[in-house]
């Protein structure tokens, strides 16, 4: 599936949503300065299970927290000798980015001309420090540059803004636009507060200026929902799949797509059947509101420029009338093995006799190029 973009340029499908699974290699950029200790491995049971495997010590604490009370669940390297890191066809060495040509390549094969990489162990709250934020994604943000660089820039990234530092968090934004990040990694909830608080506005200003999207990611990026939560009983729902709901609502409630009138929302690996519920929610409260209630549905997704990555087993058709099929995205996961995980979202996109050809280009080819701002990046063609 190809179509021909702007300046002539053809596109194959694009992963709006793969993920490096970060190694050591990671941290060989992190700066020592003198009492932040680099991140390091260490390989531990869990209490409850027994079951062994690696973990970072990041700040003095494990990650991810073994389950139970405040667990995370998020990939880290395999244990060597124990196991191997592969993810069922996609081995450890494209998970972690160190094979960054056989990654793109698996990537071709299965349709895909393009990833959009996303971090993994960034998808939670790892400090509470700025000092050592700054630390983290800098060291991060540099290993994606240095590997997209290697790719000959054959795929695109999202930056990390270390949002305790908010001077430092633009930096961030700056270096990452000039080595290709095309989107700033966002959680429902940051750092415990609303995203559609003040407090992130300047990041929304420097996004807009650099024609940054705004990411908003499942993960658990609020340290007070996640103390919350027993992984026992709620898995990884309640401090993870919930957040990017909030901060939809929160978002539309702000009416920060208002006040910057070209930057661009993406809602990733939440799946998209959330949104009807949500519309209901805002059309309710409209009447106190005086807004006109038919504004909550494809009206708002255009003017508001908010794209939502939907799940290929979902009621596209519904789904596709509520929020309009120029604002859905699909991603695979690829990196990751958990509920996420679709690898061969092309081809299932392909098989479902319910989606208009058009329908499918736009989820897969368009919508993304139009959502992370990729009209003149060359793409390579699938094969």
């Amino acid at each position: 599936m190809t179509t021909t973009g702007h300046m002539g340029v053809e596109f194959g499908a694009i992963d709006v949503d793969t993920h490096v699974v970060e190694s050591e290699a990671v941290w060989s950029h992190f700066e020592d300065h003198g009492h932040l200790p680099r991140p390091y491995l260490v390989e531990a049971a869990d209490p409850r299970t027994g079951v062994r495997r690696s973990r970072w010590v990041i700040d003095g604490k494990l990650v991810p927290k073994p389950e139970g009370k405040g667990a995370q669940a998020v990939a880290t390297p395999p244990i060597a000798g124990f196991e191997t890191g592969d993810a069922g066809d996609v081995i450890w060495a494209w998970r972690s980015m160190e094979d960054v040509e056989g990654r793109m390549s698996d990537s071709v094969d299965r349709g895909v001309s393009r990833q959009i990489v996303f971090p993994t162990i960034f998808l939670a709250d790892l400090t509470s420090d700025p000092l050592v934020q700054v630390a983290l994604a800098r060291a991060y943000n540099r290993f994606m540059a240095e590997r997209w660089e290697t790719a000959n820039r054959n795929f695109s990234w999202v930056v990390v803004p270390p949002l305790r530092d908010m001077s430092k968090a633009l930096d961030e934004i700056e270096f990452g636009r000039t080595h290709g990040a095309v989107g700033v990694l966002f959680h429902g909830l940051e750092i415990d507060r609303s995203i559609g608080d003040p407090y992130f506005e300047q990041v929304y200003e420097r996004a807009e200026e650099l024609d940054l999207s705004i990411c908003i990611h499942t993960g658990p990026g609020s340290p007070t929902m996640l103390d919350l939560q027993d992984s026992r009983y709620t898995r990884n729902f309640g401090h993870n799949r919930v957040l990017p709901l909030i901060g939809f609502h929160d978002l539309v409630f702000s009416g920060i797509p208002e006040r910057f009138p070209s930057l661009r929302f993406g809602f990733l690996e939440a799946s998209a059947s959330w949104v009807p519920f949500l519309l209901h929610f805002l059309r309710r409260a409209s009447r106190r509101s005086g807004r006109d209630p038919q504004f909550y549905g494809q009206e708002m997704f255009r003017e508001y420029r908010i794209y939502v990555a939907c799940e290929a087993d979902e009621d596209l058709p519904y789904l596709g009338e509520c929020i309009g099929w120029d604002n859905l995205l699909i991603g695979s996961d690829y990196g990751h093995t958990d509920q996420s995980a679709e690898l061969d979202i092309v081809q299932k996109l392909e098989n479902r006799s319910d989606l208009a050809q058009s329908a499918r280009d736009k989820i897969l080819i368009t919508n993304p190029t139009r959502f992370y701002g990729l009209g003149d990046l060359q793409t390579r063609k699938t094969r």
